[in-house]
């Protein structure tokens, strides 16, 4: 089986070439970034496609950010990825025979969905406003997957993963996700022997974290399942609150100062977490635990910063 992975270069795409790499699964693991590929380009996208012509594809190609990126850069989130998702999924219209993993995001999911959240709780609701630009694309290519399944007979795969964390993810200080924006502004603090540290909100709101590894994981066991076709969220089942999770990362890094948290700012959704019963059921779990990843990730990022 011979696997073309778009977006190899980041968090996802470089823990899932890696972890495929490794397994006696696959006669052959395609690693694609913008280097090879401009995924904006139709012609260039398809002649990749053609020219490598795989049994599997997977998607880990976007443009990301935290929720400052989302709600400033709403236009390029918007059309940046509505381009890279329907410039790969047009490309295989004519070649039904190359199956696709298509990955998604928690954040498709309505704002006041229930919790858990079930896959069917898809497009019942309004989006939360300010990753709606983001969502949206991502829901328009479930929706063109899913014609294309019903017209053409593909089989495409879309896996909704929970809050991601691990190497190679986005230490920058402004335009990060929780958990590398805390290890990299706390180590600041660190660094300068701060007595204090800022947090926004209470504190209260309870997350969901799972380690990239954990993802891949989970793709590879997909696909050696032949499970390819439907919706299946992917999280850990574990919550923590925001309160917990900055003093974890404190005695990851082991700084001495005070924990504040500024009430001044926004907590945003008090609870978000996914039902991943359905992928459960078919016998995948999670295995590595917060307290592991966040020692695995710091170490990642005292190797790899570049100040």
């Amino acid at each position: 089986m011979k696997v073309l992975i778009f977006g190899s270069s980041g968090m996802v795409g470089s823990s899932l070439a890696k972890k495929l790499d490794l397994s006696n699964n696959f006669s052959s693991v395609v690693p694609s970034s913008r280097k090879d590929t401009n995924l904006f380009s139709f012609e260039e996208t398809l002649s990749k496609i053609e020219k490598e012509s795989p049994d599997f594809i997977v998607n880990c190609a976007a443009m990301v950010g935290g929720i400052v990126a989302n709600n400033e850069l709403r236009t390029e989130f918007i059309i940046n990825n509505l381009k890279i998702n329907l410039n790969i999924l047009e490309s295989i219209r004519k070649y039904k025979n190359i199956k696709m993993i298509n990955l998604g995001s928690s954040c498709i999911y309505p704002l006041g969905a229930e919790i858990p959240i079930k896959e069917d709780a898809l497009m019942t609701g309004k989006l939360e406003p300010t990753n709606s630009p983001y969502a949206m694309a991502k829901l328009s290519a479930i929706e063109i997957g899913d014609s294309m399944t019903k017209q053409y007979g593909h089989k495409i795969l879309n896996l909704m993963p929970t809050n991601l964390y691990g190497q190679n993810d986005n230490f920058d200080l402004n335009n990060s996700h929780v958990i590398p924006g805390l290890i990299s502004r706390m180590y600041q603090s660190k660094l300068k022997n701060e007595s204090s540290f800022n947090v926004w909100g209470t504190g209260k709101p309870l997350r969901e974290f799972l380690h990239v590894d954990d993802l891949s994981n989970a793709i590879e066991f997909l696909i050696i399942n032949n499970i390819d076709s439907g919706i299946y969220n992917v999280g850990s089942g574990e919550e923590i609150s925001i309160f917990d999770l900055a003093n974890k990362i404190k005695e990851v890094i082991d700084f001495k100062g005070e924990i504040v948290f500024d009430t001044n700012f926004p907590d945003g959704n008090p609870r978000k977490l996914l039902d991943s019963s359905k992928l459960n059921s078919l016998g995948w779990t999670p295995s590595i635990k917060l307290d592991e990843g966040l020692k695995q990730t710091y170490k990642w990022f005292l190797e790899n910063k570049t100040t």
